[in-house]
């Protein structure tokens, strides 16, 4: 058997007898200090233990998520009317979608962009307006013509009034003009203005009277309004609340529409009676409240090179360019899911910087005062970049989009547009955790303990052999 005293032969930290060691002042102090110094090392290493540490790497891209990729925005014009905001979205592989409405919703704004009603709902525009045929020949006025003086007054004394608010070099309103004036004309010999006083058909020329038409928020030519009377707001500055007519404009539609406007008010109202509400009718629907509009939603892209593009758009309207206003502020512009703030938050825990860039649009107003003149087209060029965060584990923590915006005012020969350009890096940033070994951390306090010891009993060592040969000159002089 092996003995007791071979086995303690084995031991590495051999004990000298208390009695035979001796404390000195030198000592406590070093051991005070270097027991602050472990702790203080302790607390160094143990804080970086549990810090996260990431590394960048670029590599091409590896998209999980498909071929096409999500756009949100939320974008207000003050001078741009629901009426024909239109959302289109083109690319370079030749994709042309037009008036996208399935996932966007319009709202009418305001000066101050607040929202002024419900949602816009533009209606189907899938089928081509019908004209009469094209006839040079010249027709009696049938229509009533109206300006800034006298349009209050008849809009109150009849209980409908249905007006074409039209521009004298407009291609559309010239083709209307015939089958206006015949219709008028003809309502007019069945409801006389003066013995029914039922309904009269009007025009406003908004070359003459821009006043006007600007106070009934007119962008296209022609667009028809029917005011019903009564349905003023006096509140709100004396405003009508009103519906547009989209539907066709040939003689023998026009009459009808009017007709089926008259139907619900007993003739002997006269000019006195209020009408009752015709809602039913596809082809009408309520005119916008303001000039602005909000336009929010979302559309998928495909990850190529394209554009989204907002203008005023109509296939039976013509704009005044010069007029036209493409100001607006971004409340919202992002690629990519929607990202929850927990997990955004979770990823900052390892990249404080993340999602800097994931809107950088957002709170942006470009605003055209006209300086730099009318037909100005706002556009804006974005470079995409898609970053991936893993964690220790390879599970991807967070996937988002981020991108530098350019922005510049441009003229154009054309209808201005609200603009924004966007092209996808084939590359991709990707964010990794880099895990930290325990076995690392403890090999890091071993030795933070062994060296601070070793280090304290060197110095003890140099101090006290320095003290006792202090001692020894000392003593030697004196003798």
């Amino acid at each position: 058997m092996v003995s007791t005293r071979n086995i303690k032969s084995l031991d590495f930290y051999r004990k000298i007898p208390r009695d035979l060691t001796e404390a000195s002042l030198s000592g406590a102090g070093l051991s005070i200090v270097a027991a602050f110094c472990m702790m203080f090392l302790f607390g160094m290493e143990l804080s970086n233990y549990l810090a996260v540490s990431t590394s960048t790497s670029v590599i091409v891209d590896k998209s999980s998520d498909g071929d096409f990729l999500r756009l949100d925005f939320n974008l207000s014009f003050p001078s741009l009317s629901c009426e024909f905001a239109s959302v289109d979205v083109s690319d370079v592989l030749g994709t042309n979608r037009l008036n996208i409405t399935k996932t966007v919703r319009k709202y009418s704004i305001d000066s101050d962009l607040r929202i002024t009603g419900s949602e816009f709902h533009s209606g189907s525009v899938g089928h081509a307006v019908k004209h009469d045929d094209v006839d040079d020949g010249e027709h009696e006025e049938g229509s009533f013509t109206l300006n800034s003086q006298n349009f209050d007054m008849v809009s109150h004394e009849y209980p409908i009034l249905v007006v074409n608010f039209y521009a004298p070099w407009c291609y559309w309103s010239n083709r209307l003009k015939p089958s206006w004036e015949k219709a008028a004309k003809i309502i007019r010999e069945r409801y006389d203005p003066e013995t029914d006083g039922r309904i009269l058909m009007g025009k406003v020329d908004c070359t003459v009277s821009g006043d006007l038409c600007r106070r009934n928020h007119i962008q296209g030519y022609p667009s028809i309004r029917i005011f019903r009377k009564g349905s003023d707001v006096r509140e709100d500055h004396g405003h009508h609340e009103h519906e547009s007519y989209y539907g066709d404009r040939d003689t023998e539609t026009l009459v009808k529409t009017m007709e089926a406007l008259v139907a619900p008010i007993p003739v002997e109202s006269g000019k006195h009676g209020p009408p009752a509400d015709n809602s039913t009718n596809a082809v009408k629907r309520p005119a916008p409240l303001t000039g602005g509009c909000r336009v929010e939603g979302f559309v998928r892209v495909k990850k190529v090179p394209g554009s989204l593009i907002i203008s005023a758009h109509s296939g039976a309207h013509s704009f005044d360019t010069s007029q036209m206003n493409m100001s607006h502020v971004i409340s919202h512009f992002s690629f990519g899911r929607k990202i929850s703030p927990r997990i955004l938050s979770d990823a900052r825990r390892l990249i404080p910087y993340i999602g800097g860039s994931h809107d950088r649009l957002n709170g942006r107003a470009f605003i055209n005062h006209h300086d730099v003149g009318a037909n100005v087209t706002i556009e804006h060029y974005l470079q995409i970049v898609k970053t991936e965060v893993l964690t220790s584990g390879n599970h991807k923590l967070i996937e988002e989009y981020e991108y530098t915006a350019h922005s510049s005012l441009v003229q154009t020969l054309h209808i201005p547009v609200a603009k924004f350009h966007f092209e996808l890096s084939p590359m991709q940033v990707l964010i990794t955790e880099n895990p930290k070994s325990l076995s690392h951390f403890l090999t890091s306090l071993c030795a933070i303990i062994g060296g601070v010891f070793t280090v304290a009993g060197i110095l003890d060592s140099i101090f006290h052999n320095t003290f006792r040969l202090m001692k020894k000159v000392e003593l030697g002089k004196n003798i």
